[in-house]
This record gives structure tokens, C-alpha cells and sequence, in this order.
């Protein structure tokens, strides 16, 4: 993708990389994109490198990235749409999803307290984006009916490997062998 300046049409919220720490693009100000992947964007505002979530792109003028659930029928959390948002976070530099790249462990849902409790791994435990990447998650998990909390755990054990990857996602990166 090309560089490409945009101007937020309301507040935008944003994710600093690779801290993940939350902040605000305000409205009326200038972004430039500098990358597109798995329908999140990469952007500087004010000398920052910054992570909009592609759920808030149309504050961007960008094409959002649609992430809708069905009404639900009770309170409780429905795992399997659990397991759908989960499949909307991209790795930030390998364009698949987090579930086929074999990052996501566990997933634990207490219908009690409304929470969603989640073990996942980065592909490096040095990995740069790895705050990031649970900011994407949380974000993204929260957008499922009933889900009031997202607690994420970044665990190394056991660590990943290639063999953790569909091989749909092996063959997409040339890694299948």
C-alpha cells in the first residue's frame, strides 16, 4: 500500500505500537497510512506509529471492517462467535489470522461474570507487537454479545512452532513442507 494521508472525520481509537497503549487520534486531524493488513491499519498522527482497529476505518475514511453478531436470544456468550472475532485479529506482519497462525491456546468463558479469559502465544517471544496484538484481541472479543471482560494472558509454554498453523495458513506463507 502507498502512503496515504486521511484526515479523522470523529475521534478515532487507537492503539500506540508497539506498546499498545490506548490513546486518541482527534477529530479533524491528520493520519497517514502506512499499512494495510488483515483489515487493520498501521498510521502516524504527531511523530507516532499508531494501530487503528479496522472496526473504527470509516472514522478514517477507510473501508470498515465488518464484525457483526445476530441479537442474542439469553445473556450467555456464544464461544463459537467467541472463536469468529478471535479470526478477525491478523498478525500485524504475516497476513493470517491469529486462530490459523495456531497462537490462540485456550479459551475460557464464565457465563457467570460475562468474561472471556484467553492463553495466547506471539510466533517470537520477543515480538515486538505482542501488546498490540492483545489490544487487538480484547478489542475485538469485546464486540461479541454479552462479553462485559476480555483478560488475555501471553503464555510461551508450549512455545510455537509451524506445526501450530492450518495448512491453509502453511501454504499461504510458503511454509508448508
Amino acid at each position: 500500500m502507498q502512503r496515504q494521508m486521511v484526515v479523522a472525520q470523529a475521534d478515532c481509537p487507537a492503539r500506540r505500537v508497539p506498546d499498545g497503549t490506548p490513546v486518541t487520534i482527534a477529530k479533524d486531524s491528520f493520519v497517514s497510512i502506512t499499512q494495510a493488513l488483515g483489515g487493520n491499519y498501521t498510521v502516524v498522527h504527531n511523530g507516532q506509529m499508531l494501530r487503528v482497529d479496522g472496526t473504527d476505518a470509516a472514522i478514517l475514511g477507510l473501508q470498515p471492517e465488518t464484525l457483526s453478531f445476530p441479537e442474542p436470544d439469553d445473556d450467555r456468550i456464544n464461544e463459537d462467535q467467541v472463536w469468529e472475532a478471535l479470526g478477525t485479529v491478523f498478525d500485524p506482519e504475516i497476513p493470517v489470522d491469529l486462530v490459523s497462525l495456531g497462537l490462540i491456546y485456550k479459551v475460557v468463558i464464565d457465563q457467570d461474570s460475562h468474561s472471556v479469559d484467553i492463553d495466547m502465544t506471539l510466533t517470537a517471544p520477543g515480538c515486538g507487537m505482542g501488546p498490540v496484538l492483545v489490544g487487538d484481541v480484547e478489542y475485538r472479543v469485546r464486540k461479541v454479545p454479552n462479553v462485559s471482560t476480555v483478560n488475555v494472558d501471553l503464555v510461551f509454554d508450549p512455545p510455537w512452532s509451524r506445526d501450530m498453523m492450518s495448512e491453509e495458513a502453511q501454504l499461504e506463507t510458503g511454509m508448508f513442507f
